[in-house]
């Protein structure tokens, strides 16, 4: 078992053994891709598993997507944090978006490769989707204000998971000013209080839900 993988066990140890295999081939899979296109900056390749993988997976220690819950990620880069939790919960299903074809294109062959069949990955604004999730996730492709409009109409009016259907964003550093911009509700879960690495002292989850029904 390689040390990265450990590091996954550490927090989520209850993986089934195609998840060890998935999560394991992860490291491998990026460096091979970043070798010819550039998915994931060169010096965080060093911290991959705790930068990018567990990262992503931060959002599933504040909610834990029950089967058939429709997921969209917005503004995906190489798959995150849509790849991370699609392996978590092979059971839902994960929409990642991009306006970048080439890395839609690595989406599209990390999730073939790692067989898995609850992916779909398109090259497309989010604000030209017509579809209707559950939850929108994202890592903090643009302020908040900015990212809102895209997801405010996408959202499934019924609930059936722990929490009401909303976003989901990774998010790092003081985010209140940048939420007050949108006079909306929200709650901020700190990383910290979940992962012990320093990577995630200022780092957060900021669930804001889905107001259209109120």
């Amino acid at each position: 078992m390689n040390q990265e993988l450990d590091l996954i066990l550490k927090y989520f140890p209850d993986l089934s053994d195609q998840q060890k295999e998935q999560f394991a081939a992860l490291g491998d899979l990026y460096q091979e891709w970043n070798q010819k296109i550039n998915v994931i900056s060169r010096k965080d390749m060093d911290q991959f598993y705790t930068h990018h993988v567990l990262h992503s997976l931060g959002i599933a220690k504040v909610m834990a997507f029950k089967p058939k819950t429709w997921i969209l990620d917005i503004g995906t880069g190489g798959g995150f944090p849509g790849i991370p939790l699609a392996i978590l919960f092979p059971e839902a299903r994960f929409h990642l978006v991009d306006s970048i074809g080439k890395k839609i294109t690595v989406v599209k062959d990390i999730a073939k490769t790692l067989k898995l069949s609850n992916v779909e990955a398109q090259q497309v604004r989010a604000e030209n989707l017509n579809r209707k999730y559950d939850f929108i996730i994202s890592r903090a492709v643009t302020r908040m204000a900015n990212f809102y409009p895209w997801a405010k109409k996408k959202f499934k009016k019924e609930d059936f998971n722990e929490m009401q259907n909303g976003i989901l964003y990774l998010k790092g550093g003081d985010i209140d000013e940048e939420m007050e911009e949108l006079n909306l509700s929200y709650v901020p879960y700190h990383l910290e209080d979940y992962f012990e690495e320093d990577f995630f002292e200022t780092k957060k989850v900021i669930y804001m839900p889905y107001e259209g029904k109120r």
